[in-house]
């Protein structure tokens, strides 16, 4: 088995393909620039998936109010499993009955850089996020400028914070979760992806 296959067992594990539309994994790295995405996901409660391409998987955060752009809101970010990277391309429904049964669509994604510093250079994303401290500067179509994953306790009660770091792109009066609903890649509002979706 290879280490992305053994990376993504735990994903694979909690779902059925033959029911759900979610892809069972592969893809290609990015060629330039890593990649994020924040996906919108209307299942037992609306949340966001904040997913960042690290070494062949979407590593994975869900943000329950969605991140901010405002530097004084700190954000709940809970780790959840990898992903494989063509979920990053992901938008449709999860069958009830199935592991995170609902809605999905990709609120937002582009490149992002790592800059997450140590003494002599940019701690690889994989170490900084072992060691919980975790800082990009993302390129989407809503989201722009610097974030920072910060982890707070550890083992099974580790928990992760998603701040907007006080640069140019910081604005304490947007909201995007709530003015900016609509999927980057198909123009749709989660309605509009649910109808699709039944209509199969």
């Amino acid at each position: 088995m290879s280490r992305e296959n053994d990376r993504l067992a735990r994903y694979r594990a909690r779902r059925d393909f033959s029911k759900s539309p979610e892809p069972e994994g592969g893809g290609s790295m990015s060629e330039n620039a890593p990649r994020f995405v924040i996906q919108k996901h209307d299942a037992s409660t609306l949340h966001y998936d904040v997913r960042l391409e690290v070494d062949g998987v979407l590593k994975s955060w869900v943000v329950p109010k969605g991140p901010s752009t405002d530097p004084g809101e700190k954000r709940l970010a809970l780790p959840t499993e990898d992903h494989p990277l063509d979920y990053a391309d992901f938008e449709g429904v999860i069958p009830e009955g199935e592991y995170g049964a609902g809605t999905v669509l990709v609120w937002d994604t582009g490149p992002y850089e790592n800059i997450t510093e140590k003494e002599d250079g940019l701690r690889p994303m994989a170490e900084a996020i072992e060691d919980g401290h975790v800082l990009v500067r993302l390129h989407g179509e809503k989201l722009q400028g610097g974030y920072a994953f910060q982890r707070t306790g550890s083992g099974e009660d580790a928990r992760w914070l998603l701040v907007k770091m006080d640069d140019e792109a910081a604005d304490a009066r947007r909201n995007p979760v709530s003015t900016e609903p609509l999927s980057v890649l198909s123009g749709r509002d989660l309605d509009e992806i649910a109808d699709a979706g039944a209509e199969r």
